[in-house]
């Protein structure tokens, strides 16, 4: 699935495309390079879900937990200051990952080998900038594809 966010003024619009083709997935990282727009597509997508707490990269805290509009928690993550895989497993990751509740992850690639197998991957590329503005493609890989067996 692709989706174009021609600028902020669309990015809530991209936000319920892409909830609504979600599915199932509880886990989603977040790829991109700095300033892509990671941060900015997840607090609109927290947005839609009716999340009502200030949404912030949880940069220094790891995870930041919200509250969507039916009551379920939504964990953040940016895990861009990890130094080592021993931090994550003592934040306690598993909890979190494994909990039934929504992830977004920030800056996975540094905890690859931790990603639950059925994670959805999201790549966020800017693709046009000028003076005034950039657009941005979210691109999304269900693992494993949908309708593979």
């Amino acid at each position: 699935m692709k989706i174009k966010i021609d600028s902020l003024d669309t990015i809530h619009e991209a936000a319920k495309e892409f909830l609504q083709n979600m599915g199932d997935g509880k886990v989603f990282a977040f790829y991109g390079k700095m300033g892509a727009g990671k941060t900015t597509f997840v607090k609109a997508i927290c947005e839609e879900l009716g999340v009502e707490d200030v949404i912030t990269s949880p940069t220094f805290a790891l995870v930041n937990e919200y509250t969507a509009g039916d009551g379920s928690p939504v964990y953040h993550f940016d895990f861009y200051r990890i130094k080592k895989l021993d931090e994550v497993y003592d934040m306690g990751y598993e909890d979190y990952f494994y909990s039934g509740n929504l992830c977004f992850l920030e800056w996975p690639e540094l905890i690859e080998d931790l990603l639950p197998e059925d994670c959805t991957k999201v790549t966020i590329t800017v693709v046009l900038i000028t003076s005034r503005r950039s657009k941005v493609c979210v691109e999304t890989y269900f693992y494993p594809p949908r309708g593979a067996v």
